[in-house]
């Protein structure tokens, strides 16, 4: 078929769908919703503030500017990347011993990985350990990576050393020394040498690295902001405020601002919000590219942002750990196409204990299929012009570049901190975050949502997995981050009746199922996935003809918590029964919330319901305390 049949026969197809006006789908929507509220229906309100709507159409990206860029070009918003998407896996290496790391690091070359992270610890390192940790491993052919350094510019120094004596060419090594004083102040809330002498580290690692021209050597780390629970709005606008700490600095100690920005490396973490995370990354490159254009520079290739992605920490969990695989694909696919340049999958059981050679290998073995069996690799920006994606990314910039002009109306990122509204802003969102969790309006699927109930843990859990990471300085000068997991109240919830089982007995919650199939079996069903969040053993019926038949049963069963699931007209009837003939000898608790039947069976005794508006963390807690689990 020529061109020319091609275009005829598309007119004539498309001849018969008339366009429609945004208007008409709302009409049509509106009558499908039969009067019910179309804000509060079908629109979702994202925890940025955002209003996401249920379709999007051309018009919504009309007036986009980002709509026409391409890949490759200026602000960069498709990236970097022009005939190809590819992009590093890399693996971090813990360094105890430089031979043993060597090892390990040429085992996992072998097997996917083509960039290395090596954490130092805040170790010394001599020359020669420094020489057995890089034996036999290329430099020119893969990305490596140094963090946690004591003495950053000794360890570049060696680097730059270990390149001559090799001969290899300084213009092919690729990988960052990832440097980060801001990181440091956000956690430990001092500089570990104070400020001046962080700034003239960064100052050195920029002057001793010329020759190395894509190597990196700082890092602007934004996963603090992620873990501490921010949103992504705040996460951006508070990496970028970091960024142009470096700049600012550093071009008053002297050091061109282009040159600055070709040497900072940008990590983000990346969540379970799929289009939202891809969106962030394309506002990201867009608004650094704006950033560092405003200085006046006239070097584009200072523009691009060279972004690492690593997966959140946050909502990564102990309990139905395998979950966490689901969790870090979800958001290896996000960073992918939205064209990083580097990525670490963290191992599934990572947040809870040292990985094992069989999570290093699952993950490394994640981001391989998205190359090699998805192509994720072979188109750039594959969500560009996507109305949804192309809004998103313009809602997420255009936020985070309002919340970035506050944190520089303060004095930039460091006065922020230090006056404290860094801290406050992300606090306020983490709240909102912990009751959107207790009240299960956020999921995190087999913690506050659909647990293994058949789940037990098999080795003792150190304590400090299950509290915000605290890394404040004893003389601390302001109110530091804490990184934490948005899991953790459920986990200690459920950690505090394992604890309680091994001393004494598994509390069992009785299904008391009676009335009506549907309603029983699905307030059943909403009862399991309730009470199962605080480890109790889940005892569930077919249904019992009579209230007599269900007491006798669940004595047999010894239960501790008789749960009435059946529906609201049937309770009118039973649940009266119930709560006289059971008397105290359960937790008495029904399932749903009849409002015209609350004040009586309260009257009668009735003490506890469970529903969906239920504060699901607040309430299985109270059952603890009531049953003696907990005090």
């Amino acid at each position: 078929m020529d061109q020319k049949d091609s275009k005829k026969l598309n007119e004539n197809l498309f001849s018969e769908f008339p366009p429609i006006s945004n208007e008409e789908w709302k009409q049509k929507i509106d009558k499908d919703l039969k009067g019910a509220d179309f804000e509060k229906k079908l629109v979702w309100r994202t925890i940025e503030g955002f209003k996401t709507q249920p379709y999007y159409r051309s018009e919504d990206i009309e007036s986009l500017a980002t709509k026409d860029s391409l890949p490759g070009e200026y602000p960069f918003v498709r990236g970097d990347k022009v005939k190809q998407n590819d992009w590093f896996i890399r693996q971090d290496i813990r360094i105890e011993d430089a031979k043993a790391a060597n090892k390990k690091a040429l085992d996992i070359l072998m097997r996917g990985v083509d960039s290395l992270g090596f954490v130092l610890c805040e170790k010394e390192i001599s020359k020669e350990e420094f020489s057995h940790l890089l034996d036999g491993i290329s430099l020119e052919s893969i990305e490596t990576n140094f963090s946690g350094c004591k003495e950053p510019v000794k360890t570049l120094g060696l680097l730059s050393e270990l390149i001559a004596e090799r001969k290899e060419n300084p213009a092919l090594i690729k990988g960052a020394i990832e440097f980060d004083p801001m990181k440091t102040y956000a956690l430990k809330g001092k500089f570990d040498k104070g400020m001046e002498a962080a700034f003239d580290t960064a100052k050195q690692l920029i002057e001793k690295s010329k020759e190395l021209t894509v190597f990196r050597s700082l890092m602007v780390d934004g996963s603090i902001f992620h873990n501490s629970g921010s949103d992504i709005s705040q996460e951006l606008a508070f990496n970028l405020a970091a960024g142009v700490e470096y700049l600012s600095k550093l071009n008053n100690a002297g050091i061109d601002v282009a040159e600055t920005a070709k040497n900072l490396k940008f990590n983000f973490a990346v969540g379970s919000n799929y289009f939202m995370e891809i969106a962030k990354l394309r506002a990201a490159r867009m608004l650094w590219a704006k950033i560092v254009k405003s200085y006046g520079t006239a070097d584009e290739k200072a523009c691009q942002m060279e972004i690492h992605s690593v997966n959140s920490s946050w909502n990564k969990t102990l309990f139905d750990p395998y979950v966490n695989m689901l969790r870090t694909t979800t958001e290896a696919m996000s960073a992918s196409l939205a064209g990083t340049n580097s990525m670490t999958v963290l191992p599934f059981n990572a947040v809870y204990e040292q990985p094992t050679d069989f999570s290093e290998r699952i993950a490394r073995n994640q981001q391989l299929l998205l190359k090699e069996e998805s192509h994720f690799n072979k188109v750039v920006d594959p969500a560009a012009g996507s109305y949804y994606i192309e809004t998103l990314t313009d809602q997420i910039a255009e936020s985070a570049w309002k919340l970035f002009l506050e944190v520089e109306d303060k004095g930039g990122y460091l006065a922020a901190l230090k006056e404290g509204f860094i801290q406050a802003c992300i606090k306020e969102t983490a709240n909102t975050r912990d009751h959107n969790i207790a009240t299960r309006r956020q999921v995190i699927l087999g913690s506050n949502q659909y647990p293994n109930t058949t789940e037990t843990l098999q080795k003792e859990v150190e304590e400090s997995i299950l509290k915000p990471m605290d890394c404040s300085a004893e003389d601390t000068e302001i109110e530091t981050l804490k990184p934490y997991r948005g899991a953790i109240a459920f986990e200690k919830m459920r950690l505090a009746t394992e604890k309680f089982t091994k001393e004494n007995y598994r509390p069992k919650a009785f299904m008391l199922t009676m009335g009506n199939l549907a309603m029983r079996r699905a307030r059943a069903q909403f009862s399991t996935n309730f009470f199962g969040c605080a480890g109790f053993e889940i005892i569930d019926n077919n249904g019992f003809k009579t209230v007599d038949d269900a007491l006798e049963a669940a004595r047999a069963k010894k239960a501790n918590a008789l749960v009435i699931c059946s529906s609201d007209d049937e309770n009118a009837e039973i649940a009266p029964e119930i709560i006289e003939k059971a008397g105290s000898e359960f937790l008495l608790v029904l399932a749903g919330y009849p409002k015209a039947l609350v004040e009586s069976l309260q009257e009668k005794g009735l003490k506890h319901m469970i529903h969906v508006k239920s504060n699901v963390l607040e309430t299985l807690t109270a059952f603890q305390k009531e049953l003696n689990i907990i005090d």
